[in-house]
């Protein structure tokens, strides 16, 4: 399978898909639909799920071991950079120096997009702090250039709302977005089904972060194995390079000559 591999911070992955581990009905089953989805790379909001900072309450790490995923904390909820910051370094301090972080900071509870103005000044600060920041953004390309000139090791627009399960509302714009980065681009928000995943990667994103659209399925499990195979068919497709559209020029798919008369 031709997939190579995506670099985050110095580090190899071989899947492209990036997966939440919130809403789900319990740990057991946040596990099986990790499983099943392939991911290396898991996110977890330090505000809402427990990682060692309520003593004696299940943990997350049990199910999920530092050993066998990569954790990409995030500061879901926060709506001020100083929050975020905040966050992030109680997230270092609870998994012994972490430094790849996820950083996101909301503009309204509503629609939870993002506030461009609040996450360049906490970016900065975490990137001066030492942390390798994977950063939640608008699909503007020039916030996006932004925020990489800022530091951030890779760039993650929305191509819906968050939980929306729109798909992806804006090509254009994630198009440019990829073009002119010089950092992994993933799409982080609005994915619905297996074929926005797909749609995603053909544009030539580096990688998917989802939850929502697996946790919120009817059957998560089943989801998460869907999910897999959609990223893994876009970044073929991407890699393959597809045919040209030709409007009103069809081109017969088999040969023209040597036809039985």
């Amino acid at each position: 399978m031709i997939m190579n591999t995506l670099n985050i911070a110095g580090k190899s992955y071989s899947s492209r898909l990036l997966v939440g581990t919130g809403k789900y009905k319990d740990f057991n089953e946040s596990r099986a639909a990790i499983d099943a989805s392939g991911a290396e790379i898991v996110t977890v909001a330090i505000r809402r799920t427990n990682i060692g900072q309520n003593a004696g309450e299940p943990s997350l790490l049990d199910y999920l071991p530092p050993e066998e995923f990569t954790y990409l904390p995030n500061t879901a909820g926060c709506y001020s950079a100083d929050d975020a910051v905040r966050t992030l370094r109680l997230a270092r301090e609870l998994l012994d120096g972490h430094k790849l972080v996820k950083l996101e900071v909301l503009g309204d509870p509503n629609t939870l997009y993002p506030n461009v103005i609040e996450t360049i000044k906490a970016a900065e600060v975490l990137v001066k702090d030492g942390f390798d920041v994977m950063v939640y953004t608008s699909d503007d390309p020039i916030i996006a250039k932004q925020l990489e000139e800022v530091g951030c090791c890779a760039v993650m627009p929305l191509a819906s709302l968050i939980g929306s399960g729109m798909g992806i509302l804006n090509p254009w714009n994630l198009q440019i977005i990829i073009e002119n980065a010089k950092v992994p681009v993933l799409v982080d928000a609005g994915v619905g089904t297996a074929s926005d995943a797909a749609i995603a990667m053909e544009l030539g994103c580096a990688g998917i972060l989802m939850n929502t659209a697996i946790a919120g399925a009817n059957n998560p499990i089943l989801m998460a194995s869907a999910m897999k195979k959609a990223v893994e068919a876009g970044r073929e497709a991407f890699l393959a390079g597809r045919m040209a559209k030709k409007l009103y020029s069809a081109t017969p798919s088999s040969p023209t000559s040597g036809l039985i008369t």
